[in-house]
């Protein structure tokens, strides 16, 4: 199974199949909750407002006391399924409408607490869950306009606010409820995905550097196989010594010692490519990069052009070619761009190379239908479908839309800078890619 398809299955199951919430998470949100609740009462109470102080109290020891058979007889270290958080937030807006319905309902200003699990719940929870907890408030927060206790106030004096303005409270509250938790959820839902794409980058990138250490790691066994070879050759030249010559055992014993030496030249060869390392691999020009990232889409149905360029004429005109150090990254990166060109070219891709004494850039174009207008701003964004597949071939990455993305963020991760656009004169997508020379 590819890296794609490992962090996938991964993915889906931490952050759909299972809560991002921990239940010692929502337990501490409550005992803050109920410890804001009883300053609230020694306020008013000290205020000298008449309350309903022992009906209060056993409301809040009615959270008190749910907390803490959370806390005896369930582990708080463990993150919960979205029902379980859900009824948790549920449990909340239940307890906090029935301690708003004894001091006056919507006309208590702390009303505006009800938005506190409908946020957490478009934070952490799933759209059903989420969707179930806000309805719950609006109910709630419904009843308790029409049937709650007078707002609390100094002994002997009344305080009832019109009618029109409760309406504008709970109506400001539908409105802010539905606000905030938009917005909490846009954003939440876009911090998720860049966390997720970002982690399959650098899942993709571990990948291709275990790919590049083979080398070195062939190397090491170079060196331990070296031993055991030299004990094999050493017996079967005993045995050559002491079989008859022109025995069958002689013969076996002869081919077993040619064919052992053959062992040591080729770990021999590895060895000295582990030790000064393999210059064929380790470096390369401008050039044989670009035949490097475009020779896998050879032969394919979208022509494959080529072309190097540099300074040639004025005083730079003598700047060599540059020889660069391969970098996983960097050769991935510039894969991915040329596999999305020939994934959406009619007829024909073109690489172009080019270097001047500060900067190296590779720009490839294509003949596709190009970047549609309306996301194109957003091109190198994880999970953005950028272009109509004109063959209806499958997404990369397992259909989650991060193809451009990887290699976006593996070019600026070796200092360079990415720019898309759609050719000006054809069809077809332009895409420039730029680093500076050092």
């Amino acid at each position: 199974m590819d890296p794609y398809s490992l962090f996938d299955t991964r993915l889906r199951g931490d952050f759909y199949n299972t809560g991002q919430l921990r239940r010692s998470t929502l337990t501490s949100l409550r005992w803050m909750a109920i410890a804001g609740q009883l300053l609230a009462l020694v306020v008013v109470s000290f205020m000298g407002m008449d309350l309903h102080i022992a009906v209060c109290l056993g409301v809040i020891a009615v959270s008190a006391l749910a907390n803490l058979v959370f806390i005896k007889l369930m582990p708080l270290n463990r993150r919960i399924s979205n029902c379980e958080a859900g009824a948790q937030l549920f449990f909340d807006v239940v307890q906090l409408s029935t301690l708003l319905y004894l001091p006056g309902g919507m006309q208590n200003p702390f009303a505006l607490l009800l938005l506190a699990p409908v946020v957490g719940a478009a934070k952490t929870l799933n759209r059903a869950v989420f969707a179930s907890i806000a309805a719950a408030v609006s109910l709630l927060s419904g009843l308790i306009l029409f049937i709650h206790l007078p707002l609390p106030w100094y002994v002997g004096q009344e305080f009832s606010s019109p009618q029109m303005y409760q309406y504008g409270s709970w109506l400001a509250l539908q409105v802010g409820m539905l606000f905030t938790s938009t917005y909490t959820w846009r954003a939440t839902a876009q911090t998720r995905r860049l966390t997720q794409a970002l982690a399959a980058t650098d899942a993709i990138l571990a990948h291709e550097k275990k790919l590049s250490a083979l080398g070195g790691m062939a190397a090491a066994a170079a060196h331990k196989l070296g031993t055991p070879l030299s004990t094999i050759q050493l017996v079967a030249k005993e045995i050559v010594n002491d079989a008859k010559p022109g025995s069958e055992l002689s013969e076996d014993a002869l081919l077993l010692l040619s064919q052992a030496q053959h062992c040591r030249e080729i770990l021999l060869e590895l060895a000295q490519r582990g030790d000064k390392g393999d210059a064929m691999h380790d470096q390369l020009s401008l050039s044989d990069l670009v035949r490097e990232i475009t020779e896998p889409f050879v032969g394919f149905e979208a022509q494959i052009v080529t072309k190097i360029t540099g300074p040639t004429s004025g005083p730079k005109s003598g700047v060599a070619m540059p020889v660069l150090t391969r970098r996983p990254e960097f050769v991935y990166g510039l894969t991915n761009i040329v596999e999305n060109a020939a994934d959406f070219a009619k007829t024909k891709v073109e690489v172009t190379g080019t270097w001047t004494d500060k900067t190296i850039s590779v720009e490839v174009r294509d003949d596709g239908p190009g970047f549609a207008p309306s996301v194109l701003a957003k091109i190198g964004e994880p999970y953005i479908s950028h272009r109509p597949d004109k063959q209806h071939k499958p997404q990369r990455a397992g259909g989650m839309g991060l193809g451009v993305f990887i290699a976006t963020t593996l070019m600026e991760r070796v200092g360079g800078s990415i720019k898309f656009s759609n050719r000006k004169t054809t069809s077809g997508t332009l895409v420039q890619m730029c680093w500076p020379r050092d």
